[in-house]
């Protein structure tokens, strides 16, 4: 059996890091970690579909990575719980760029929920989108691989650890998806397709800032105390709370040839938290 990894030793750093002529896709893309990942994967030279539910969302974010970077950039519908939307969104990326080289698994959600008050349908929601969604996007992303890449699945320092009240859901969805990138770096590997995990802080996106304060309400509403919440979430050792970026660069580290050693990992991106 074949295991087609090249070794990259002789290759300058901006040869490493290029990811030009590279194909790539970033679920949940329009906005917050989505959208920087674009960004930089388009800066490194990749051509990039930013999938998102709202299509809009998507063809605007993706003008707007195209402005700034000059790549080739398109927006596509996706829903990443529903296995027949991955598919269609994955062959409009093929037709679109020509193939798909890189796959962020990045879409995501978080609604907090205690679990003594969390209904069946929250829960499953949960899993859907943030498990079955990575499973949905890595297998399209193995079928069209057909030279080798890299899938980046996002994950969090909650597949790490317990955090902030009622997130029983969103902290087992997240266990299990460093799982699956263990699992999946093991099976892909045959196929020359290396699979790593990004592990995510606190980081004040659009979409977590209006979650963070949803759950603020709803948990103060059922009568917990919510004095150690702001703590949990900005437990950082270098003197300030990450940015999308700093995550954004971290992916591009992983889908880069900069990282050709590595698969199966996931990294802590959460300046010290989990310590």
């Amino acid at each position: 059996m074949s295991f087609p990894f090249a070794d990259v030793s002789t290759r300058t750093i901006p040869d490493l890091i290029s990811l030009s002529g590279r194909r790539a896709v970033v679920t949940g893309g329009a906005q917050g970690l989505g959208r920087a990942i674009a960004d930089r994967l388009a800066e490194a030279g990749a051509s990039v579909a930013i999938a998102d539910l709202d299509l809009r969302r998507a063809a605007d974010a993706a003008a707007a990575v195209a402005g700034a970077s000059g790549a080739l950039t398109i927006g596509v519908q996706m829903d990443v719980a529903d296995s027949a939307s991955v598919h269609d969104a994955a062959d409009a990326v093929t037709e679109g760029l020509g193939g798909v080289d890189i796959w962020v698994n990045n879409a995501g959600v978080f609604p907090s929920v205690p679990v003594v008050e969390m209904s069946d349908e929250q829960w499953d929601r949960v899993f859907a989108v943030n498990a079955r969604g990575v499973r949905n996007g890595a297998r399209e992303a193995a079928l069209r691989m057909t030279e080798g890449g890299v899938v980046v699945n996002v994950v969090s320092t909650a597949g790490f650890r317990g955090t902030a009240p009622g997130l029983s859901a969103y902290v087992a969805s997240k266990h299990a998806v460093r799982g699956m990138t263990k699992q999946m770096a093991l099976e892909f590997a045959p196929r020359g397709i290396r699979v790593l995990g990004v592990a995510p802080s606190y980081v004040p996106t659009e979409g977590n800032l209006a979650a963070a304060a949803a759950a603020m309400e709803n948990l103060a509403a059922a009568g917990i105390d919510m004095s150690s919440v702001p703590a949990a979430m900005t437990q950082s050792l270098i003197g300030r709370v990450g940015t999308p970026d700093d995550i954004a660069r971290v992916v591009l580290f992983c889908a880069s040839d900069l990282s050709m050693i590595m698969t199966g990992s996931t990294l802590l991106a959460d300046a010290g938290e989990t310590i």
